[in-house]
């Protein structure tokens, strides 16, 4: 039996602002935008080639905007990513070099936390 994480929320103050920043600056597919009722909104995207999303919109989670900490993506590269970040006018972290990979940081603007990982070439740590 599978267990696939597909869907992960987001709590943002300002649905049209999350959904700007997500989109227009970080790079994220926007797949669905309904507005149910005056209580209830869903907005859910995916990171370019991921099989997990995210969403955000009203009445979604009792989570306080801004408390989402560390979810983290994997890239291929991550000067690549920094460079995609910084020209989009994201503020990103230098890369963090470790043993486990190399990381870039961000922040929504309601201060949810991302971290980028660059995972390190394993073919090459088995050689040694």
């Amino acid at each position: 039996m599978d267990w696939k994480i597909e869907l992960v929320s987001v709590p943002v103050s300002d649905v049209d602002r999350a959904k700007t920043f997500y989109v227009d600056q970080v790079g994220f597919i926007a797949d669905h935008d309904q507005v149910v009722s005056d209580d209830l909104r869903f907005v859910q995207l995916t990171p370019p080639g991921s099989a997990c999303s995210i969403c955000f919109g009203v009445g979604l989670t009792e989570m306080e905007p801004g408390s989402q900490k560390g979810i983290q993506i994997v890239i291929p590269n991550a000067d690549e990513a920094r460079q995609h970040l910084l020209d989009n006018g994201v503020q990103a972290s230098d890369v963090d070099e470790q043993s486990w990979g190399r990381f870039v940081y961000f922040a929504d603007p309601d201060g949810n936390t991302w971290a980028l990982q660059e995972l390190p070439d394993y073919s090459k740590m088995n050689q040694q």
